[in-house]
């Protein structure tokens, strides 16, 4: 098995040997809690639970039947994995399982934790080269480009159903948008985005993952090409530039790479972040003291709900003790980001504002773009509710269905009722809706490519603070707005923001 608790493992007022093996595929002799199914979709916390009173800080599981790791559930234990390079590695080609063919090569969960020459799966120089390659080009992205392209992007989705009163936004608009950045970010044609995002969804979801990376790969293959005869203003004209001279292979796999990483997450975080502001009281005060509370609600968000629940796969450079947990050389180790983030020793009534969250990861690994996800998703969330102030969710809280996959925190659904709102003269057509799950089959609608008159995202047109919304905290010296009376019934405070923003009461007629 991939670890076995020490005696200095057990809680105490545990005994050792005292709990009873969780199941797991006896037909392979694995042993293990599976995080594959759906039962632990829609509930993880209980199964959190049971592993930390079980196993302590480290855990058995199963990511699918065929494969073991070991969790690491605490927020201490996650933390020295992560930042300690030096005991714990990310290639994937230590893993001994797969190396002595255990592991079969169409595994579906080894499109997500199989090597790959990119950023993520490598250590040393060659990690060092692949992460300047691609914080240098991230770095060359405007904010306030990226605003004002994602404001615009999110208008022209909410246009498209704001007329029909109900939508399923995790489809129709969480999933969409991020695809219409790619599409801007990375330069990329409709169609290729379309391949990418089906194979990104297939590769998470653990589902035919391998006729899914082959899409992503034909995608990808096209992207590069199109870049390397008219490169432009875009990231992966960037990454082709850069001094360190990536490849055609390496520039896929950097692609790959930060595809994953600003798709499925980021929709993720979106949904997550609208279900909890449409579900939880604590979200649904007033604008009273000037308080903003899209922020408070991602913050939440990335520490209750994180889009990638489990993932951080590690290595053991050699045989070595975590929080007295025996780690095997080459086996590989998961870090529980909810678990960890969630972990009863930490203070739970101190998150608002708090980003020392592991959503993001930690050490030489930690995500390279987390500004700009953060800042896709405040201004997605703040867009749909000024424009949309009155949504409700059409079923209870409880009910919402949850995507299974071991790594990923996913909705299956969102559906919302609204008071229907006339769409704009220049509203878009609205395609067939795509099946429950997939992508449409182009996003409805398409913003047009910037005119070379529109800033791009590589020039510094702009003012370099942004604008205040209802994401970005008012200054110190903010003088507090005074509430109007108090509105008959339950009124949320983004109803009360979207007609301030307007000119007119915030109190209820």
């Amino acid at each position: 098995m991939t670890s076995s608790p020490s005696q200095d493992g057990i809680p105490p007022g545990s005994e050792a040997g005292a709990a009873v093996p969780p199941p797991g595929c006896p037909a392979h002799g694995l042993t293990g809690v599976p995080l594959y199914g759906q039962e632990f979709a829609d509930d993880p916390g209980p199964v959190y639970e049971r592993l930390r009173r079980d196993h302590g800080a480290v855990a058995p599981v199963l990511l699918d039947p065929h494969v073991e790791a070991s969790l690491v559930l605490s927020y201490e234990a996650a933390l020295q994995l992560l930042r300690s390079p030096e005991s714990f590695g990310k290639d994937p080609r230590r893993w001994k399982a797969v190396a002595d063919g255990r592991i079969a090569p169409d595994n579906p969960v080894l499109p997500m934790m199989g090597y790959r020459p990119n950023a993520l799966f490598t250590d040393g120089a060659e990690h060092a080269r692949y992460r300047s390659a691609i914080t240098d080009s991230l770095d060359r992205i405007d904010p306030n480009v990226l605003r004002g392209y994602v404001e615009r992007s999110s208008d022209r989705l909410i246009d498209g159903f704001a007329p029909d009163g109900k939508v399923d936004l995790r489809r129709e608009y969480a999933l969409a948008l991020p695809l219409l950045v790619f599409m801007e970010m990375f330069g990329c044609p409709p169609d290729t985005a379309d391949k990418l995002v089906r194979g990104m969804s297939g590769i998470f979801d653990v589902v035919d993952a391998e006729n899914a990376n082959a899409l992503l790969f034909e995608g990808m293959l096209e992207l590069v090409a199109l870049k390397r005869g008219t490169p432009g203003a875009d990231v992966t004209s960037w990454l082709m530039a850069h001094p360190v001279g990536l490849s055609d292979e390496e520039m896929i796999h950097q692609l790959v790479l930060l595809m994953g990483a600003g798709t499925e997450p980021q929709q993720n975080l979106i949904s997550n972040g609208l279900r909890l502001l449409l579900s939880d009281d604590r979200f649904a005060g007033s604008l009273s003291g000037g308080s903003m509370p899209i922020d408070d609600a991602l913050d939440e968000v990335l520490w209750s709900d994180p889009p990638m629940a489990n993932y951080g796969v590690h290595f053991p450079l050699r045989d070595i003790d975590l929080a007295g947990v025996r780690l095997r050389e080459g086996e590989p180790v998961v870090v529980s980001f909810a678990a960890a983030n969630n972990d009863p020793a930490l203070a739970a009534d101190h998150r608002i504002g708090n980003r020392a969250h592991l959503a993001w990861s930690a050490g030489p690994h930690t995500c390279p773009a987390k500004d700009a996800a953060r800042l896709i998703a405040a201004v997605a969330i703040e867009r749909l509710l000024d424009r949309l102030p009155d949504l409700e969710l059409s079923v209870p809280a409880e009910q919402l269905r949850w995507r299974p996959g071991p790594f990923h925190r996913a909705l299956a659904e969102l559906p919302v009722v609204f008071p229907p709102v006339p769409a704009g003269p220049a509203a878009p057509p609205v395609p067939p809706a795509a099946p429950s799950g997939a992508v449409p089959a182009s996003p409805r609608p398409v913003p047009p490519v910037p005119s070379p008159s529109e800033p791009q995202l590589g020039e510094r047109t702009w003012p370099s603070s942004p604008a205040p919304t209802s994401s970005t905290r008012p200054e110190a010296t903010s003088t507090a707005r005074t509430p109007g009376s108090a509105p008959e019934g339950r009124r949320r405070w983004w109803s009360s923001l979207a007609v301030w923003r307007r000119g007119r009461s915030t109190t209820r007629p």
